[in-house]
């Protein structure tokens, strides 16, 4: 095995001490922890600069490949953007240049780490303080026309390294595939947390405050044309509501009342049955404070009507 410069111990040290805060986070870390940084042969380092989009330790020295890119998340109290990237079916994101110059010195970071094959980690904002972190990821094309690099993603757990050999060989096709679950994730997770915060983080039936039993229920599923993955098509629901709200057991009118299905409701069985459900029959959910992220009438009433029709 050969001896690891540098920058590949510090690479792998990273990577160690943020699949750690990941698992810990349940996916995600926030932009706090991460501002912590982690301890490496003695030094302090940064896991990124909150002023930049593209951090590069100074450890690595002023010709040294980046070590992270940054999507910044939403603002507080912005209508977060409909996100284009991730809802492209692209097998790469396209990570825009450091203002408009390539010649940056930013921007020649990120493309000494494609010319070294250094793997970067990726921290994509899915919410106010809030980031998914991608890594390793690698980047395979850099696109003065886009202003930007074109970044893959690599399978979890992925040998990095000098020493990665012939295990890896369909290594196109693997990223390909790894980038488009990456998305997939990114997606979703963006979607409930944004949904959450709006209805700050309770269940908008039952009022149920447990971030880890809460969901973001799609009005009009993604699988329709409309059904894009913003807040005033989504509902905080906990995991009982949101399935019965999937399977039409539970519906909610255009008028925001909780309506139970009549056969359920004429049912006889426990107590999750009598006050999870039928006491739920004609209260009105919450609703977000921002008139922007309440749920689209329309929608609702076209969901509804699903509900009567069930």
């Amino acid at each position: 095995m050969p001896t690891l410069d540098l920058d590949w111990r510090l690479r792998l040290a990273a990577f160690a001490v943020l699949d750690q805060l990941r698992k810990a986070g349940g996916g995600v870390v926030t932009g706090g922890r991460l501002a912590d940084g982690f301890e490496f042969e003695g030094q302090r380092i940064r896991f990124f600069d909150v002023r930049r989009g593209i951090w590069r330790p100074r450890q690595l020295g002023k010709n040294g490949a980046a070590l992270t890119i940054v999507t910044t998340p939403p603002k507080p109290g912005k209508k977060p953007p409909y996100d284009d990237q991730i809802a492209s079916h692209a097998e790469w994101f396209l990570y825009r240049y450091e203002g408009r110059h390539p010649d940056h010195w930013t921007n020649v970071a990120v493309r000494r780490a494609m010319l070294e094959h250094r793997p970067l980690i990726y921290l994509y904002g899915i919410a106010p303080n809030l980031y998914d972190p991608i890594f390793p990821c690698y980047v395979v094309e850099d696109d003065p026309e886009e202003l930007g690099f074109r970044i893959v993603a690599d399978v979890p757990n992925a040998r990095v390294g000098p020493d990665v050999s012939s295990e890896y060989l369909n290594i196109s096709a693997r990223r390909e595939y790894t980038t488009a679950a990456v998305k997939v994730r990114l997606h979703q997770r963006r979607f409930r947390e944004l949904v959450l915060s709006a209805y700050r983080v309770r269940c908008a039936v039952c009022r149920l405050r447990h971030h880890e039993l809460l969901d973001a229920a799609h009005i009009l599923p993604d699988r329709d044309e409309r059904g894009r993955p913003e807040v005033p098509n989504g509902l905080s629901l906990c995991k009982i509501h949101h399935a019965a709200y999937d399977a039409n057991i539970l519906g909610v009118a255009p008028d925001y009342l909780v309506h139970v299905r009549r056969d359920v409701l004429e049912e006889h069985d426990g107590p999750m049955l009598r006050w999870g459900l039928q006491e739920m029959e004609g209260e009105r959910i919450i609703l977000p404070r921002a008139a922007s992220s309440r749920p689209h009438p329309g929608y609702l009433e076209e969901r509804y009507a699903r509900f009567r029709a069930a």
